[in-house]
């Protein structure tokens, strides 16, 4: 996949805001605008698809009280 530079002029609030929810998510602003541009881009056809996927991760999340955590090797292989 091939990077493009370019620069872009946005109101200050909207570039304060952004900067802080791409902190909330531990994320950078790069990463945090090709998220919301791939999410703006989707076809007319796949936002259904795509909005019940994402409605199905916030529930997800929502239900899910403990932090993650990774499963040992003997989590996995229980004997």
């Amino acid at each position: 996949m091939g990077l493009m530079k370019t620069t872009i002029e946005l109101p200050d609030d909207i570039l304060r805001r952004a900067k802080v929810a791409a902190a909330e998510r531990d994320t950078s602003l790069k990463d945090l605008f090709t998220q919301a541009l791939e999410n703006f881009l989707i076809p007319p056809s796949r936002q259904g698809e795509d909005q019940s996927l994402q409605q199905l991760l916030q529930k997800m999340k929502a239900s899910n009280t403990e932090p993650m955590k990774p499963l040992s090797r003997e989590d996995l292989h229980e004997r």
